[in-house]
């Protein structure tokens, strides 16, 4: 889910190659409530040179996400593991695809210690999809949770992760290092799969929630999905039920946003009292903790709903 930036036509090598011959896709005009101010702020300065500093990407950026100004003011960067160079090439992402390089076997290391300077109480780790690897990238994963764990020991880590599609194992390996939630996020309802979500499959992503969970009854597991993208509220509700039976505690819903002219287009920009409806519904199925409106992604104000979600189980 990312902000329009139209990357296609730079005299650089093109950020989405397998995209450059693909139509325009028009979207329509975004509303008021849809608009954030460019970033810009002493905090989010701070946050910048950190990040630079450790030589570390960022999902903030490489997806473009409207909510980096705000979070970044408040020294909260979502940390975006094993490159900036995803082996697919899903219709709504921004991020750069290709053929990825090497694993660093240094970046654990240096996310621990950005995690550190930053001061995070709640850190999260997301990566681009990593098919070339035989585990996904799930040993690169654990390795970075264990660093976090003895640079930052009061630090809780929630962990987004690919499906690790066809990867056996994967999963246990990302859940034996303890994060304290485990996030993958189904992106869309089933029927839009083969337009948005080429290379991934629907009940693939749920039996990987439902599996992780299975593995540790005593994690948190989360998952989120785009709306505006063409899919029915039906379809939306049958997600929810979808994911409330693979025993998902958190759901995020939010808008989707265009990342060039040749993505996926917006076709539908989804009023602000549609997500309080999606919201009351969603507590009302069962989640634990729920995050519905426009702008809503899914590491925005994680550490917050952290809390929340820790206290829900608590009163349960």
């Amino acid at each position: 889910m990312a902000v329009v930036i139209d990357t296609v036509g730079a005299a650089s090598r093109p950020r989405h190659p397998e995209k450059a011959n693909r139509p325009d896709q028009a979207s329509p005009s975004k509303p008021g409530w849809i608009r954030v101010k460019a970033p810009g702020s002493p905090g989010y300065m701070a946050t910048r040179d950190i990040v630079r500093a450790h030589g570390l990407h960022t999902v903030c950026e490489e997806a473009g996400c409207p909510n980096i100004g705000e979070c970044w003011e408040k020294k909260h960067a979502t940390f975006m593991i094993m490159g900036d160079t995803c082996t697919r090439a899903c219709a709504f992402c921004n991020v750069k695809t290709g053929l990825p390089g090497a694993l660093d076997p240094a970046e654990p290391a240096r996310v621990a210690d950005a995690t550190a300077k930053l001061g995070l109480a709640h850190v999260v780790i997301t990566s681009v999809d990593r098919d070339d690897l035989d585990d996904g990238g799930a040993a690169h994963f654990a390795a970075v949770i264990r660093a976090i764990r003895e640079r930052c020991p009061q630090t809780t880590i929630e962990v987004l992760t690919p499906d690790f599609l066809r990867k056996a194992g994967a999963a246990e390996i990302v859940v034996a290092a303890k994060p304290d939630v485990f996030n993958h996020n189904l992106e869309t309802v089933p029927s839009k799969y083969l337009t948005v979500r080429p290379g991934a499959r629907y009940f693939a992503s749920l039996q990987l929630l439902q599996h992780a969970k299975a593995l540790d009854p005593q994690l948190f597991t989360k998952s989120g999905i785009m709306v505006g993208l063409g899919e029915e509220r039906n379809e939306v509700l049958q997600v929810m039920d979808d994911l409330r039976s693979a025993n998902v505690d958190f759901l995020t819903v939010g808008q989707y946003l265009q990342p060039s002219r040749k993505h996926h287009p917006v076709m539908r920009f989804v009023p602000p009292d549609e997500f309080h409806a999606l919201e009351a519904i969603a507590y009302a199925k069962g989640f634990s903790m729920v995050s519905a409106s426009p702008l809503t992604r899914s590491s925005h104000h994680a550490g917050e709903d952290f809390a929340r979600l820790k206290a829900a189980r608590v009163a349960r």
